[in-house]
């Protein structure tokens, strides 16, 4: 009686398999075939004002779908048993690594370092992802109260900056036509950046209206008062838009970018002025003759900002290049610079604050804080959820205002900890990508103005309780 072989009983058992594996498919799709049939008779003996096709075709679609569920459940068990197997096995060799002997004790501390590794990579990763659903069902407590006090419109196109007066009267200026606007620190004289590779400087003067009675002044803002402010920074002058002044022929010229002049600024006195172009270079004028001072080249690509120290001749410029230099003029016989690298994407804005510090803003999502004299590490990191726009931090109050292409600004403190959002809906707040914001430090109504393409400027009052602005 011939023997049969063990490699020739393996392959027939393999064979019965495949051919039981494979009935068992064809009773499925029998199963499925009678069940479609049988609710297709069910489906035919109910009333229904739909045709007979139209339902025939209906049931056809959901069963199709109902297949690609079960399919999907079944991937889903296999996976997971998948999972408890390299689970099982990761925890067997865990113990071997601990049983082993001490001649292979470095190689299988390494392994059990990548498998711990493996493991605690995975629940950060888990942990994070389920951290971002449970803090959307969170009610987010905000450190400071922020009220939006008045909306300013009358441009016909987004507005890119705003600045404001540091000196009385207090004046709001917004540029939209053009990419940036400035005051002189003491005069009322404005610096303007323009796409025509020029900047201009203007005179104007404000005459401020007749007060108000105090009982009108004591009223709370309506939406008559609203309306007036429209009109006032629509026509420029409280009286109406027949004795509205206008300045159309600027003081001062400067010329010599060979490209957009996207931004300028006053140093520190007034008497110079910088202005950073899509050129790649930096220029430093004189005020009073117009002519060039200096040209400040190194950055690798488009420079999108600059500014200056309120106190110290300190210049930091910014670019598409990712990073952001700062130029020093107090010696007058060295003028050195310093690169600060620490984004992965443009830095839209690098602004100085009243200490030793730079606040940087990019589209890679964070803002960096940097100490001046150590320029190897930020000293804080705010991570956000969309691209930063031009930024300002408040000198009293030490609070950096986030304007951000997804239509929000946030605050936060100089340590990263994030203070309040600004109120946002359908009836308030910018409905558009927020350019820029600033600080106006001597007005108690509105301290804190933002502008974007919504063609709107608003102006918001944020109070910070005193315990938060010791810390």
């Amino acid at each position: 009686m011939p023997v049969e072989s063990g490699s020739s009983a393996a392959a027939r058992q393999a064979k019965q398999k495949r051919k039981s594996h494979s009935l068992s498919i064809r009773r499925t799709n029998s199963t499925e075939q009678d069940r479609s049939g049988l609710q297709r008779d069910m489906i035919e003996g109910q009333d229904s004002k739909l045709p007979l096709s139209l339902r025939s075709n209906l049931l056809d679609l959901f069963s199709q779908i109902e297949r690609e569920f079960e399919n999907l459940y079944i991937e889903n068990l296999e996976l997971r048993r998948e999972i408890d197997t390299l689970n099982d096995r990761l925890a067997a060799e865990g113990q071997t690594f601990e049983g082993a002997d001490l001649a292979k004790g470095a190689l299988k501390t390494k392994a059990s370092h990548s498998t711990s590794q493996l493991s605690q990579k995975l629940k950060t990763t888990y942990k994070a992802s389920t951290s971002k659903i449970v803090s959307s069902f969170k009610a987010t407590t905000s450190r400071a109260v922020c009220q939006l006090i008045r909306e300013y419109v009358g441009h016909r196109d987004g507005i890119w900056d705003i600045s404001v007066t540091r000196s009385q009267p207090v004046v709001l200026g917004t540029a939209s036509a053009v990419n940036s606007i400035k005051f002189h620190p003491t005069e009322q004289v404005a610096l303007t950046a323009s796409g025509d590779q020029t900047a201009h400087i203007w005179r104007y003067l404000v005459q401020l209206p007749t007060p108000q009675p105090v009982a009108d002044i004591s009223q709370t803002p309506c939406e008559d008062d609203v309306d007036f402010s429209d009109k006032d920074e629509a026509d420029g002058e409280v009286e109406g838009p027949n004795d509205c002044p206008s300045v159309r022929v600027p003081t001062t010229t400067l010329r010599s970018h060979q490209g957009v002049v996207i931004a300028a600024d006053w140093l520190v006195g007034g008497k110079q002025v910088v202005t950073a172009s899509w050129d790649r270079a930096a220029n430093l004028y004189d005020v009073e003759t117009s002519e060039l001072v200096h040209s400040l080249t190194g950055h690798d690509q488009e420079l999108t900002h600059c500014c200056t120290h309120p106190t110290q001749r300190l210049v930091v410029t910014s670019s598409r290049d990712t990073t952001f230099r700062l130029w020093d003029f107090r010696d007058p016989s060295i003028h050195s610079v310093n690169v600060f690298q620490g984004h992965t994407d443009t830095v839209t804005s690098a602004v100085f604050t009243v200490g030793d510090n730079v606040v940087s803003g990019s589209d890679d999502r964070t803002v960096k804080v940097w100490d001046l004299k150590n320029m190897r590490s930020p000293i804080a990191t705010i991570r956000t959820d969309s691209a930063v726009n031009r930024i300002s931090v408040s000198v009293n109050q030490k609070i950096i205002a986030l304007p951000h292409d997804n239509r929000q600004v946030r605050l936060f403190d100089m340590s990263g900890v994030r203070l309040a959002r600004l109120p946002r809906s359908n009836r308030q707040g910018h409905r558009r990508m927020v350019c820029c914001s600033a600080w106006c430090e001597d007005n108690t109504s509105c301290n804190l103005f933002t502008c974007g393409f919504d063609r709107q400027a608003i102006g918001w009052n944020i109070n910070i309780p005193a315990l938060l602005q010791e810390k």
